[in-house]
């Protein structure tokens, strides 16, 4: 009587490797999410890595690196300051330090935005070939502008050695602020990473969308010269509310409880939206990068 044939070794192996099920109808968006989102998170070291790696690629073969950065900023604000301050008549050493935050504030909200629009699309490879939680490419993203704001905030510290100014304690307060930047900045590069991926036009919408809201937030000019009856509006701007969560306790003692209440809940508002856009369509994200 013959033996029974022993199973190959490729039918053992197989017999060990668990099977993942999927089932269309019900496709469990909420539990993938949320995987997502803590496997991204716990992977937030893999994420500095690539950012350190990006910037480090970007600046390749440059003499200063990003100090570049650091100097047309300079320049521009010596420029401005002096211009503006003469067009607005206000005296140099109130409006440089106002100018000085505004504008370095504004700049890593106009980079993170445009940064965001290009997070997934410019990992097409990494998403296509390797089951990577898509959340790892927002936190490279957040990271990588963290890095490069980080050369332009000093300059804050220079202008207000300049001209005396001193925040005292309240100035601790920019801390939730910049944890709040950096909620937002994740935020988008999820939420603008997938409609862009989805629909290429977004991106340049978004462009023209931030250079009209430039002119429109306090950034160059400031709110004092509104009409009285105007200025109270100005929380409905979710750019003037996330940027004084910054400017108020470095400028004038801490900030407004609206603002801050404003800037709350604008950030839910936008990190709710987020969320339901994330966990409707991340299935979705491989087949549209």
């Amino acid at each position: 009587m013959l033996a029974p044939l022993a199973p190959n070794r490729a039918e053992a192996s197989a017999a060990t490797i668990p099977v993942r099920h999927f089932d269309a109808a019900a496709p469990r968006r909420l539990a993938r999410a949320l995987a997502d989102l803590g496997e991204g998170l716990r992977r937030w070291r893999l994420a500095a890595a690539l950012a350190r790696l990006d910037i480090r690629n970007r600046y390749r073969g440059s003499v200063l690196g990003p100090i570049w950065l650091t100097l047309s900023t300079a320049v521009m604000l010596g420029a401005l300051g002096y211009l503006y301050s003469m067009l607005f008549q206000l005296p140099v050493g109130e409006y440089l330090p106002w100018l000085g935050v505004s504008l370095i504030l504004w700049n890593v909200i106009a980079v993170s935005v445009g940064d965001a629009c290009a997070c997934l699309t410019a990992a097409e490879a990494v998403i296509r070939q390797l089951p990577l939680p898509h959340t790892v490419h927002a936190l490279r993203c957040v990271m990588r502008n963290a890095l490069v704001a980080a050369h332009n905030l000093p300059l804050i510290a220079v202008v207000f050695l300049l001209f005396g100014v001193s925040p005292g304690w309240s100035a601790l307060l920019i801390l939730p602020g910049l944890g709040l930047f950096a909620l937002n900045v994740f935020a988008a590069s999820l939420l603008l990473g997938m409609l862009c991926a989805r629909f290429r036009d977004i991106g340049p919408i978004v462009t023209s969308i931030m250079q009209i809201a430039f002119f429109v937030t306090p950034v160059i000019w400031k709110p004092e010269l509104l009409r009285p009856e105007s200025r109270p509006w100005l929380p409905l701007n979710p750019f003037y509310a996330l940027m004084e969560t910054v400017r108020g306790p470095l400028l004038e003692g801490g900030g407004s409880p609206w603002i801050w209440a404003a800037a709350l809940f604008w950030t839910a508002v936008h990190c709710g939206v987020c969320f339901a856009f994330f966990v409707r369509f991340r299935g979705r994200v491989a087949f549209w990068v």
